[in-house]
């Protein structure tokens, strides 16, 4: 998904003009009006007995008067405020919060489940809830999968031909009944007529291949016309391969509507389009996405997974499980997919909810056979040939192919991607389209190996030859005539219709190659498994054949002679294939062990693990070599989506002082104190700047943290109180204490907002190390953290901030500059060293430690004002 897709969409980093609206059922969050109060009892007394301290204007209610007593009494029969524990779109979920809202939930209905039956009942639906889920994901995700199948294969052959006695059945199909086919002419029957037959009444001859050529061409841009103008009208979330966003989100990204029902349908109906078109892609990739949208819409039918965006992301990390297992047919394999590839909190009962999801998805696939052959992908294959120790080479150059392969394809396509964001090419998708399409339609179709469908030829080029295989790659010539035979031994000298496949293979891999690069990053849905597989699978059949004929040729070599009899069956070119589909499918998305599992799922055969294994491995470590960021981390980082990769190290010595926000030249942190603002000076703070939460201290002498709350549940709170509370006017007290201050009698009602104050926010100190601080993001998902120096607030880091970092670090080769550390000066507890009142900013002293032995100098002390910079995501 492109960037500027977002921003058309209403993406704006400081724009909170949605916050008071509603979220349709359609949306992938939705809001939940939930509270979170982190505070303990315990707490209570310390911020009391700060508000009461010598020099401050308010005294400690201990509920003797009537009015603090029914204000006391208010609080606890106060109804939750819609809204509040929601996000913004495009925003970074709490994990932390939504943990204990988790927890609290679960508390909650165990301790009511012995009360009635009616509870007891409500509890065993909510435990049974996420198998529930799961469930229907499975079998929708299967469903669709067989109806994108069956779909896409009928208008691929709608390209070339009809069947006129059953206008619904595919190529295959339509001559499965027929009793005039031949062996070498096995998909030629009176009932299929290709176009040049129905238009011009000839089947042979310049004129008809001239007049299939125009329909293929014809039919291919009219498919990727529909399905770009469907993706641009209706969902344009439905564009892509979406595991980038998936994974995105799956790391507690919102991305509102990218999962929800208009882009399931539009994605199902444009990604049959796409494949039928012809383009160098494929639709497994989109499978895992229209699989999540199917566990997105279900979540909302349980209020365990709606109104929690973490336990939803549980749901989803089941839901991408079950779309590989459909779209290879390999459940186990979709399961580790899940775990290693896209998942950002994968907890063991959330593996046995995506086995089991990937268990039913495979059996609704199963069950409706859209290949016709008792399978779950059309490519299945079964080899019977051992390997032997000397394949390891060829193995392993295939791996170094795919892994300069994948290198290769991530640096063009993202510097084509690039490139079509910054040029004014990038503004007309839809001629971006039809161009790549035609180019593809016109050199496709007359190079057999190209026009047709990309899982056929991958079917093709895993098979081995025997004597049921009319393909031109085993047009081998016979020992006893010279003449080309078809029988159950494969190791014979090549015919020429070997060789002719060879040269029309190679001329299949340069175009596979140029054409994907321009492919994936269309405004249609596109998936990159199937064509990274084709350009393995076709590279390693040529490999496969070279040596094949090697053997045949110099069988008294001591590399074959130990092994290789003369005659013997001993190489087999179509595990070369499948060893070269998963070494290019490695070296793109840098999948190891779940890559392996699912080639060995769709083979069948434990036997070629190890080659599969040494093939990955080296494509990984040949890809690593020229950059360790896979095909979906780079698209992520194109996006600029806030995205924490676990598989990245930290390696440098910078702390959190140098990466907190505000800097020098940032405007000053803003603050909110527990309890002397008004409601019109929260109001003022709020529109005056754009910043997602803000720190609570106890008063602007004290300057101590209390806790931490959020701009979204401030603004919901305020119009929540005005609706339902009355008395509450511009001049009303807000305070975020358990008490309410001690006001005068005229004063009007003081608005309580302890509710939405998180009273546990994350904090470190300034002198921890970032390495500590990028480990505290990523294992705890948090948003913010704020960093303190002997308890005062000093800044504050985002996630935003440390993705900043990183990419500072990254585009720096020079040595970090001089290290800082703060030191609080002994300043009057109401008035600065400028003899002025001590306002709301932190003042900080920063001392230059040298590193040249000199030491600190007095001299060197200069004053900072620490704050926070503008447009800060939390």
């Amino acid at each position: 998904m492109e960037s500027e897709q977002l921003y058309h969409r209403g993406y704006c980093r400081n724009s909170y003009n949605s916050i008071a609206s509603a979220s349709s059922d359609e949306e992938l969050l939705d809001g939940a009006g939930v509270i979170m109060d982190f505070h303990t009892t315990e707490d209570d007394n310390l911020l009391d007995g700060d508000a009461a301290s010598p020099g401050s204007n308010y005294a400690m209610s201990n509920g003797g008067g009537a009015a603090s007593s029914s204000t006391h009494l208010l609080d606890f029969l106060e109804e939750p405020i819609p809204g509040v524990g929601t996000y913004d779109d495009f925003h970074t979920i709490d994990w932390v919060r939504e943990k204990c809202k988790d927890r609290e939930r679960h508390r909650k209905i165990n301790s009511k489940k012995k009360e009635s039956a009616w509870e007891f009942t409500k509890s065993l639906y909510d435990a049974w809830s996420g198998w529930l889920v799961v469930t229907l994901t499975g079998l929708a995700s299967g469903a669709l999968a067989g109806l994108i199948d069956i779909a896409a294969d009928w208008m691929n052959d709608v390209k070339e031909g009809v069947c006129l006695s059953a206008m619904w059945y595919n190529h295959e199909q339509c001559c499965w009944t027929s009793n005039e086919t031949t062996f070498a002419e096995r998909d030629k029957c009176p009932q299929w007529k290709s176009w040049a037959e129905l238009i011009l009444g000839q089947a042979e001859g310049p004129g008809s291949y001239i007049m299939n050529y125009f329909m293929y061409i014809y039919w291919a841009l009219s498919f990727a016309f529909l399905a770009v103008c469907l993706v641009k009208v209706f969902a344009p979330y439905a564009c892509g391969s979406g595991i980038p966003e998936i994974k995105t989100i799956l790391s507690g990204f919102i991305i509102r509507g990218y999962l929800g029902k208009w882009t399931l349908m539009i994605k199902t109906i444009t990604l049959v389009l796409a494949v039928a078109s012809g383009l160098s892609l494929g639709k497994e990739g989109p499978l895992v996405h229209v699989a999540c949208c199917c566990g997105n819409i279900f979540s909302y039918l349980f209020p365990k997974y709606s109104k929690n965006e973490a336990k939803k992301r549980e749901v989803l990390s089941a839901a991408s499980a079950a779309g590989v297992s459909v779209a290879f047919g390999a459940p186990i394999g979709g399961v580790l997919f899940s775990l290693e590839e896209v998942s950002y909190y994968f907890p063991l009962k959330t593996l046995w909810r995506s086995f089991f999801a990937a268990l039913v998805a495979a059996f609704v696939l199963r069950s409706i056979n859209p290949f016709g052959n008792s399978r779950l992908v059309l490519f299945y294959v079964e080899y019977h040939t051992p390997w032997y120790l000397f394949e390891l080479i060829p193995f392993i150059l295939l791996g170094v192919f795919g892994g300069l392969w994948g290198a290769f394809f991530i640096r063009a396509n993202i510097a084509w991607c690039r490139r079509r964001k910054s040029t004014r090419f990038g503004k007309y998708p839809v001629l971006e389209v039809i161009l790549v399409a035609a180019i593809t339609a016109v050199v496709a179709f007359p190079n057999p190996y190209t026009r047709q469908n990309t899982s056929e030829l991958i079917k093709e080029l895993f098979t081995d030859c025997g004597p049921l295989e009319s393909s031109q790659l085993c047009q081998y010539r016979s020992h006893m005539n010279g003449s080309k035979a078809f029988t159950d031994n494969p190791n014979r000298p090549a015919g020429p219709g070997v060789y002719a496949a060879m040269w029309q293979l190679c001329l299949a891999l340069i175009f596979k190659i140029i054409m994907t690069i321009f492919t994936f990053g269309l405004k249609v849905p596109s998936g990159l498994f199937i064509p990274s597989m084709a350009i393995g699978a076709i590279a390693g059949r040529i490999v496969g054949i070279a040596v094949e004929q090697l053997a045949y040729y110099h069988h008294d070599w001591f590399l074959f002679k130990e092994w290789c009899e003369v005659g013997a069956d001993c190489i087999t070119p179509g595990l070369y294939a499948m060893v070269g589909a998963a070494a290019c499918l490695g070296g793109v998305t840098r999948m190891t062990v779940s890559l392996v599992v699912i080639v060995f799922e769709l083979t069948g055969g434990l036997e070629y693990i190890v080659p599969l294994m040494a093939a990955v491995m080296t494509s990984k470590w040949v890809g690593d070599a020229f950059g360790r960021e896979g095909i979906y981390e780079a698209h992520i980082r194109l996006n600029g989506y806030p995205f924490l990769d676990a598989k990245e190290e930290f390696t440098h010595t910078t702390l959190a002082r140098e990466v907190m926000r505000p800097r020098r030249s940032d405007p000053p942190l803003a603050v909110l104190t527990q309890d002397d603002l008004t409601v019109e000076e929260l109001q003022g703070v709020i529109n005056e700047t754009s910043y997602n939460g803000f720190p609570v201290i106890v008063s602007k002498e004290s300057q101590r943290l209390v806790g931490f709350a959020l701009r979204r549940d401030i603004t919901i709170a305020i119009e929540n109180a005005r609706r339902k509370q009355e008395g509450i006017m511009l001049n009303s007290r807000v305070y975020f204490t358990q008490h309410a201050p001690t006001l005068p009698a005229d004063s009007p009602r003081p608005l309580k907002l302890r509710s939405i104050l998180d009273m546990s926010p994350f904090t470190v100190t300034d002198h921890t190390p970032m390495e500590i601080v990028v480990d505290i993001f990523r294992k705890l998902g948090l948003r913010q953290c704020l960093v303190t120096h002997n308890g005062i607030v000093l800044g504050i880091i985002t996630k935003k901030n440390i993705l900043e970092h990183l990419e500072e670090l990254k585009q720096r080769t020079p040595s970090l500059a001089a290290s800082w550390y703060y030191h609080k000066k002994r300043y009057p507890s109401s008035h600065g060293s400028n003899g002025k009142p001590r306002s709301r900013v932190h003042h900080v002293q920063l001392i230059r430690s040298f590193q040249d032995g000199r030491g600190g100098d007095d001299s060197e002390e200069e004053e900072e004002e620490v704050c926070l910079l503008n447009g800060s995501d939390l």
